[in-house]
């Protein structure tokens, strides 16, 4: 979450009226990702989460955002939901940006995940894709392969500020990818951001996942793959084999994976290493003059990209 567009209380406060939610209490920017810019509200009527969708976020990807969540709530999922306005609608408009609120979740990020909340993780997520089963809309995932390379044509010629011959390694890895990605493992509805900021835990009970507008349809053992790079590893960058083995076994508890999706975890683990490496690194190469925000290290996802370049066999992710 972050904040790129300002907002007074006067406009949010006119904003809040086509709401039966209260009236304004208080408001503050949530500085922290990328994306979009993100406020906590207090208001007569309780605690609610705005978004502004900035520029990247295509507007005709809103009602998939938006439907998803209503969708998976439905089907038993605990994440936010969309609050509509008083002539039923959850799109508005504040600030010249595309707008919506959405509930509060109780719980809080855990910033340094054990075994257990790995675990947690993987039940989730393997929930996740099971609710999202029969949802109507569809959304590609833009940062997908084909995706990946106008990234790095964006990063390239600045690459190697970052860290030396770095343009060379992703150019490499990303012709890898390119060439080897598998085209027939099953889809569906993927999370595609499931970091440990986007997932609420209370008292080490998983209390609710967030933040679904990276969400879309794409490979499902991907989805697994993102969740190992973002999970399981030490702020050293190390594999920690044992968290990686407790978010499997919890995840093929609820849906097991098939033999071809266990064979093409390396690759897909690869392939989820260097997407985050390329959007930090874009990101990282072109802050906006006078966001608040607080841009992500993009080398972290280089070190997780040569682990697994080295790995030879599934079972090094702690798959049985």
């Amino acid at each position: 979450m972050a904040v790129y567009t300002d907002v007074t209380a006067e406009d949010l406060s006119a904003h809040l009226a086509r709401y039966d939610i209260g009236t304004l209490l208080s408001f503050k920017g949530i500085a922290e990702g990328v994306e979009n810019s993100n406020f906590l509200l207090h208001t007569t009527g309780g605690s609610f989460i705005l978004t502004l969708y900035e520029k990247r976020v295509d507007p005709k990807d809103l009602p998939f955002f938006i439907g998803l969540m209503e969708h998976l709530a439905a089907r038993g999922l605990t994440c936010p939901q969309p609050v509509r306005m008083k002539d039923g609608e959850t799109l508005g408009e504040l600030a010249g940006r595309p707008a919506a609120i959405v509930t509060f979740l109780d719980g809080m990020w855990i910033r340094r995940p054990q075994v257990m909340h790995c675990g947690a993780v993987g039940k989730a997520l393997a929930e996740l894709h099971l609710a999202g089963s029969g949802f109507a809309l569809t959304r590609v995932n833009a940062l997908s392969v084909p995706g990946w390379r106008p990234l790095y044509e964006r990063a390239k010629d600045r690459a190697d500020t970052v860290a030396p011959n770095l343009a060379a390694t992703i150019a490499a890895e990303l012709a890898h990818c390119e060439a080897s990605w598998p085209k027939d493992l099953p889809t569906g509805v993927i999370h595609a951001d499931l970091f440990n900021d986007n997932v609420f835990f209370l008292n080490d009970r998983l209390s609710g996942l967030i933040d679904f507008y990276f969400a879309c349809n794409d490979i499902l053992a991907y989805d697994l793959a993102i969740c190992l790079n973002a999970w399981c590893f030490s702020p050293d960058s190390e594999f920690d084999f044992a968290k990686g083995r407790a978010m499997i076994a919890a995840y093929q508890a609820v849906r097991p994976l098939s033999a071809a999706e266990t064979a093409a975890l390396p690759l897909l683990a690869r392939g989820s290493a260097l997407r985050f490496l390329l959007t930090r690194l874009v990101d990282w190469l072109n802050v906006p003059p006078g966001a608040v925000v607080t841009p992500k290290d993009p080398l972290e996802y280089l070190r997780k990209l040569r682990f697994h370049q080295k790995v030879t066999s599934p079972t090094e992710y702690g798959l049985a």
